[in-house]
């Protein structure tokens, strides 16, 4: 029997050994996810060895194209603005929202044109069909925007302002798109496989990256006003914001641009663009997607230009219908599409309406403050809603 143990003990040291190194990390190191050592911590089997566990090399969530950090934190949202409406619809709240990523501009016509190639080539003659814009929205019986049907979303001019005409549920379908797209990219730029047929390239592999995504109107808002601007000392704001900039103006105070406008918006009855020699805020209908100066997150057109649909199916938020941790509402949970009359055609409100945020280039100034909230069935277009993606921060817990 002593023989025996005596026998064992070299194997019992280097286990021994080997959980020392662990916490010691040869020194003061303990496994990361960028550096998790060369065997598991719970059970000492080595890492991708031949028909073993297999941990792929990692470096962190790469970057995504056209996206920026925005760095979540507790915010106040709601309306800031004089509820004209007196619909009562998005009191002041505070909430929690995680960190992630937003596409710094809207999504233009040069790449809708790019996703109706691809799947032109790759996919269905249905599915193409079904993500063609309705260029349509541009007509009116009492205006001559009949050129704009014919050009505004495929004449080479127009390729960088937002694309319009696209309902919620295209929007939505181009985010997967997009996903699969971004990520055979990084795939193949690592060297690895990529699955016939457009299959998902696992998670683990550690090269891709999150799905693309409508933005949630928590996230859009948080973003818009980016507080992270009026930071002062610990914890402290120094003021709150009316718009995406500061002040209750809409006309730039500083600089070689003082008196422009730091939005596309329309001015008042009849007023889109100023007069001719002084076209002030330079746009009849929309404009480029990055024309306008970008807000303290880096995000071009959080106000004016286009509105943009965000995630959520509408419904009034109070207090007692929201979690304040990364709120979201994606269904009539607690409030029931049953209590708005529909049938009897005194609302649009179901399961499926979806919120939209901010002023479009036909909108006046109030429509630009981040906290108002409008509604439309995800199945209807405009030619002042477009859309931008976003992105979760993987990997992380802020």
């Amino acid at each position: 029997m002593v023989m025996n143990r005596f026998r064992k003990a070299p194997a019992m040291l280097a286990v021994m050994a080997s959980a020392m190194l662990w916490s010691c990390g040869g020194g003061d190191k303990h496994p990361t996810s960028t550096d998790p050592g060369d065997q598991s911590t719970t059970t000492g089997v080595e890492y991708n060895v031949e028909e073993g566990f297999q941990v792929n090399d990692y470096y962190g969530q790469p970057d995504g194209p056209n996206l920026v950090y925005i760095e979540g934190g507790r915010s106040t949202l709601g309306s800031f603005e004089e509820d004209v409406l007196m619909l009562r619809d998005n009191i002041e709240r505070t909430v929690t929202v995680a960190s992630f990523f937003m596409d710094e501009t809207e999504v233009a016509n040069i790449h809708w044109l790019e996703y109706l190639f691809y799947l032109k080539r790759d996919s269905s003659e249905e599915a193409f069909s079904n993500a063609l814009p309705d260029t349509l929205v541009w007509e009116s019986e009492l205006a001559f925007n009949d050129p704009y049907v014919d050009h505004y979303f495929r004449y080479p001019g127009f390729r960088y302002f937002p694309v319009v005409g696209v309902n919620w549920l295209q929007a939505n379908a181009y985010t997967g798109w997009r996903t699969s797209m971004v990520n055979r990219r990084l795939a193949e730029a690592a060297g690895a496989e990529v699955p016939e047929g457009g299959g998902r390239i696992p998670l683990e592999s550690g090269f891709v990256l999150p799905d693309y995504r409508i933005p949630t109107e928590a996230e859009w808002e948080y973003a818009a006003t980016a507080l992270i601007g009026t930071q002062w000392l610990d914890e402290n704001q120094s003021h709150k914001r009316l718009y995406p900039w500061d002040g209750h103006a809409t006309r730039n105070p500083n600089g070689p641009d003082m008196g422009h406008f730091l939005a596309n918006f329309k001015r008042g009855r009849g007023d889109y663009a100023g007069i001719a020699g002084k076209l002030n805020d330079g746009a009849m209908i929309t404009d480029n997607i990055y024309q306008y100066p970008p807000n303290d997150y880096g995000l071009y057109s959080m106000a004016g230009n286009v509105s943009e649909w965000v995630g959520d199916v509408y419904r009034p938020l109070n207090f007692q219908d929201m979690d304040d941790l990364n709120p979201f509402r994606r269904d009539g949970h607690h409030d029931e599409a049953s209590n708005y009359d529909k049938e009897g055609f005194q609302t649009i409100i179901d399961d499926h309406v979806r919120v939209y945020k901010g002023a479009s280039w036909k909108d006046v100034a109030y429509w630009m403050s981040p906290g108002t909230r409008r509604y439309l069935p995800e199945d209807s277009c405009t030619a002042t809603i477009g859309f931008r993606c976003s992105m979760i921060r993987a990997g992380s817990n802020y």
